[in-house]
């Protein structure tokens, strides 16, 4: 990829760092790999594209430790779950054959796995020596009639985010707006109803959680022609530019393709949050504000107020267990600042808030939430993340997968809010879901025990008292160090405030 290619995607338009200070995004820093690599957040942007072979060219390592590591779930096709590589090694790049070997993986693909479209994503060995993807792609698709698209996401090109931004930019160049879409079904029609096209950009489907909302866009007549990337096939992706309305999920990871789509198509764009009953009703009452069909704006608001008195209704018996909990919430990107909207919508008390991935606009979301005051986490640290635990005098540790074992090792509840959980959260459905896994985490009785003295650190002291010249029939010869509390100073000198 050519060095201004690059520049462009940092230099978004549409990303807030340009609007605050015309600066662009952040460049990227020799070895800070911290988050994964450009080819890391190109691969898994696209992964859930669920037809299409997925091929990494370079060695083996890049696809083994990348592959399948955001928990998308498809509803057809499971192609995108066979990892496939060139596996290129060093006599391969030594003796020039790794076009060679690229250009047979894709006829291996084609022919064994009929795939609707080959993606190839290149890796930093083969950038380095200078292979032509873009023309074995185009000779491969030429030589077999299917799409080969070339993503050149070298991962020392920069950061995860970036390659969201590469791969967007392959969709955009190459496939999106090269079939038009297939007529609407009958039966997919509510009668007497006008349906209008929707794209959701940076909806991944973590964990089934876009099947929450997809019965209510059908029952208000909203056709998703395709999410990028979750639960999508490549068909519906080459179809985009027939949308009326686009929602940014994600926001820094595709706010390019959103832009060069009202750019080039003319639809509007907005970002948006399916966390939380407010969100949710917030984003639905957005995309009818915007198609601006009166009936469409009608039939949402009942919608939003049906459905909202439902959920209320049954997270009444929650709301108490959870109610003024304090948590710290340690991600990134839109889920700092919609996860604050979901968690006072249960009452719970946001202490402070991650912001290591988040936008300028992300910023200003956290501080419309929660007030002037509101404490914004940057430092990735253990160490930090846990000072500001006992600090805010937190409940609860709600972060990504990488900090689970930080947690259970201070002994503090913690729930997983990343791509890599098994729990869907997304609207309505997905907020009582989210409630009761809280109530679930923590109510459990591991916590408890966990902050007891071990039983035999109590009897040793005991058994250890006769030959101090305590005598062993007095009721309290314990020495006062054993205690919870006491315990604890020795384990864990921070973790009292929690454990109390």
């Amino acid at each position: 990829m050519k060095a201004s290619d690059l520049a462009a995607l940092l230099d978004e338009p549409a990303c807030a760092h340009n609007k605050k200070e015309k600066s662009g995004c952040a460049r990227p820093k020799p070895g800070a790999s911290a988050g994964g690599c450009a080819f890391d957040g190109a691969q898994i942007a696209l992964l859930p594209i669920a037809d299409v072979a997925h091929i990494v060219h370079g060695p083996i390592a890049c696809a083994g430790n990348s592959w399948d590591n955001r928990g998308t779930r498809s509803s057809g096709p499971e192609l995108f779950r066979i990892g496939m590589t060139t596996d290129l090694s060093e006599q391969d790049i030594i003796m020039g054959r790794a076009e060679k070997r690229l250009f047979h993986g894709i006829k291996q693909a084609v022919e064994r796995y009929g795939p609707a479209a080959v993606f190839v994503y290149n890796t930093c060995v083969p950038a380095l020596i200078g292979d032509d993807l873009d023309a074995v792609c185009k000779a491969a698709a030429e030589r077999w009639g299917v799409p080969v698209v070339p993503i050149d996401c070298a991962g020392f090109y920069g950061t995860k985010n970036l390659g969201n931004r590469i791969a967007g930019e392959a969709m955009v160049k190459h496939v999106i707006g090269t079939r038009e879409p297939d007529p609407l079904p009958a039966d997919r029609a509510p009668e007497g109803v006008t349906v209008h096209n929707i794209n959701l950009i940076g909806e991944y489907n973590i964990a089934g959680e876009l099947w929450y909302l997809t019965p209510l866009f059908d029952e208000l007549g909203l056709r998703i022609l395709c999410t990028l990337s979750g639960d999508a096939r490549f068909h519906e992706v080459q179809t985009m530019h027939r949308a009326e309305v686009n929602m940014l999920v994600c926001a820094k990871a595709m706010i390019n393709v959103a832009r060069k789509m009202e750019e080039r198509y003319g639809i509007p764009w907005f970002e948006g949050s399916f966390y939380g009953i407010t969100d949710t009703s917030q984003a639905l009452r957005e995309i009818a504000r915007i198609v601006d069909d009166p009936d469409l704006i009608a039939r949402t608001e009942a919608v939003i107020a049906r459905e909202e008195a439902r959920v209320r209704a049954e997270l009444e018996d929650w709301r108490p267990r959870l109610e003024g909990k304090r948590v710290l919430l340690f991600t990134g990107g839109v889920k700092s600042w919609s996860v604050v909207s979901a968690l006072q919508d249960l009452g719970m008390n946001v202490v402070a808030s991650g912001t290591k991935k988040s936008t300028e606009e992300n910023k200003a979301r956290i501080l419309e939430l929660m007030g002037d005051q509101a404490i914004m986490l940057k430092s990735e640290g253990a160490r930090d993340l846990l000072n500001a635990v006992y600090e805010l005098e937190a409940d609860i540790l709600i972060a990504g997968g990488r900090n689970l074992y930080t947690a259970l090792k201070a002994r503090l509840p913690f729930l997983d809010i990343n791509q890599e959980r098994e729990f869907g959260y997304a609207g309505y459905e997905g907020m009582k879901e989210l409630v009761r896994q809280l109530a679930l985490t923590l109510e459990s009785p591991v916590w408890e025990a966990v902050r007891r003295p071990a039983p035999w650190a109590s009897r040793a002291m005991v058994v250890a008292g006769p030959e101090m010249g305590d005598s062993p029939d007095a009721e309290d010869d314990t020495p006062a160090d054993v205690t919870s509390a006491g315990i604890a100073r020795h384990i864990a000198p921070a973790a009292v405030g929690a454990a109390a």
